[in-house]
């Protein structure tokens, strides 16, 4: 079974302070999920405390952007060289970097590239706009998306990537991909295309996950469909206790509680 990865992205919220409040009022609660992986996702102001604070809580830490380089005259970026060691992952190709910063399938391939090279493990997002989902385009974008940011990656790389499929008509919008539509997408497109490319036992080994307004009331159904291997969760990540929640109605969802 692949282990349930529960990754919350804080997007731009919290401050350093408000970010260590979080963790006190987690990591104890947290401790008894041990076999589901719990990941808070903090802007770069907050890695160095926060990885500091975090050690020996079994709650991972990533960043949620990074550039390709590992330095040079780029005003404003950050490097995988200066999160090796802060962090264990990072989000790369986020629909809102896609929509508003310019990121494309490029850039995200060449971010994926970077992060694994620097053991860092990238969660790479992929999905639909509105548009595209109502035009019947789902599939087509969505496995183009896949084949875009793992090309010239390895299958011994591959494994180490984890994808989050986050149709992008239900970030932020309180309406979340019904579960079966999600689980259809998840395994008949993203898991198969990734089957396409490196073979079945390898596309079985990577996990994926699920993102778009995973809330307590809806995160149980989703996590119960076969192939959703966790969450990667926005607003519902910024309450301590509904994070908790969300950990907790993962790990029983899949039999691990």
């Amino acid at each position: 079974m692949r282990t349930p990865i529960l990754a919350g992205n804080w997007k731009m919220h919290k401050t350093i302070a408000e970010a260590l409040e979080f963790v006190k009022a987690v990591h104890g609660p947290l401790n008894d999920f041990p076999r589901v992986e719990k990941v808070i996702c903090a802007p770069f102001i907050s890695l160095a405390p926060l990885s500091e604070a975090l050690r020996g809580t079994g709650i991972q830490l990533g960043a949620q952007n990074m550039h390709w380089e590992d330095q040079g005259a780029y005003t404003g970026e950050v490097s995988p060289l200066m999160l090796k060691g802060l962090c264990d992952l990072v989000i790369i190709g986020h629909s809102e970097r896609r929509q508003l910063f310019g990121e494309t399938d490029e850039t995200v391939n060449r971010k994926t590239k970077a992060a694994l090279t620097h053991s860092l493990t990238p969660i790479v997002c992929v999905g639909e706009s509105l548009e595209q989902n109502r035009a019947g385009e789902t599939e087509a974008c969505v496995g183009e998306q896949v084949r875009a940011a793992f090309d010239g990656i390895s299958a011994g790389q591959a494994v180490r990537i984890v994808v989050a499929y986050e149709p992008i008509w239900a970030i932020g919008t309180g309406i979340a991909c019904p579960p079966e539509d999600a689980n259809r997408i998840i395994g008949g497109v993203v898991r198969a295309t990734l089957a396409s490319l490196y073979g079945d036992a390898v596309a079985q080994a990577i996990r994926i996950q699920y993102g778009g307004s995973i809330k307590p009331d809806n995160v149980t159904e989703l996590m119960q469909q076969p192939e959703i291997d966790g969450g990667l969760v926005g607003g519902a990540s910024l309450n301590p206790a509904d994070f908790v929640t969300l950990v907790r109605a993962s790990a029983q969802a899949k039999g691990l509680a």
